[in-house]
């Protein structure tokens, strides 16, 4: 398992204090993985989402992130998405949760969780496609630029997933999870260090000092509220979020659970 590369090892230190798992899109994922007896997670990290009321097998490559896992019922295997270590057909279900552009190959990746899969494959994802909020417009435009390059199409998405269904995910202003989006109504939380320690894209960046202090000063004189004022009165807002839902049942028949 030497050989594993996981950059998590580094960057995932704070992910099981900021990325807890929010109620509204953990309804949403549910709902997708439906009622079936078993799971693996691909690229778990600290198992957010991970129902409790099923078999889970995640899977990991960062001991970083696993070790942030106490408490899980869940089996832990430590490997990749391209290479997972299981027979066909052994699970009802693979999820995988904003994973997919931190794989190597994300469409070994998928194929691997349809061959393991019984009956679905269900990924969240970002739309490379979507145009961004204020934090990137505004502050951060290279955020677009490095993310476009790794998140992979959504139309390279549907073609490896054969046809799934494409759900937009709109993310609610006091979300809990806090992946890039999360705090689009809660402007000055992208000023914490600890919260762009929890989101991968930061730690790309090489200079984020310019943007942290054109925020910070827009925050003090009311500028950001000017700008911003129609979304801060907002709910919910589509960032670009999407849940795929992909049937196997057309490829195998159906194995017997056990």
């Amino acid at each position: 398992m030497t050989n594993i590369r996981a950059p998590y090892d580094s960057i995932g230190i704070g992910y099981a204090k900021y990325r807890k798992p929010d109620r509204r899109i953990a309804r949403a994922i549910r709902a997708a993985i439906g009622d079936v007896g078993t799971l693996v997670n691909v690229g778990a990290g600290p198992g957010s989402y991970e129902p409790d009321d099923v078999a889970v097998t995640a899977v990991e490559p960062s001991w970083q992130m696993l070790s942030q896992r106490k408490g899980r019922k869940a089996v832990a295997v430590r490997a990749v998405a391209e290479h997972l270590p299981f027979e066909d057909a052994t699970f009802d279900v693979a999820l995988a949760v904003l994973t997919v552009h931190h794989w190597q190959d994300s469409e070994a990746g998928l194929k691997e969780m349809m061959r393991v899969a019984r009956q679905r494959v269900v990924l969240l994802t970002w739309d490379p496609q979507h145009a961004g909020f204020w934090l990137t417009r505004d502050y951060f435009p290279e955020i677009l630029d490095l993310d476009r390059r790794i998140f992979p199409d959504i139309r390279v998405l549907e073609a490896s997933l054969g046809g799934p269904t494409v759900h937009e995910i709109p993310i609610p202003g006091d979300c809990t999870d806090g992946f890039l989006g999360a705090y689009w109504r809660r402007p000055a939380a992208y000023l914490d260090p600890e919260v762009r320690g929890a989101i991968s894209t930061f730690s790309r960046m090489r200079d984020l000092a310019a943007g942290l202090a054109s925020l910070q000063s827009d925050l003090q004189d009311g500028t950001w509220l000017k700008r911003n004022g129609s979304v801060a009165s907002r709910a919910e807002l589509d960032l670009g979020y999407r849940l795929m839902v992909a049937s196997c049942v057309s490829k195998r028949p159906l194995a017997p659970r056990r």
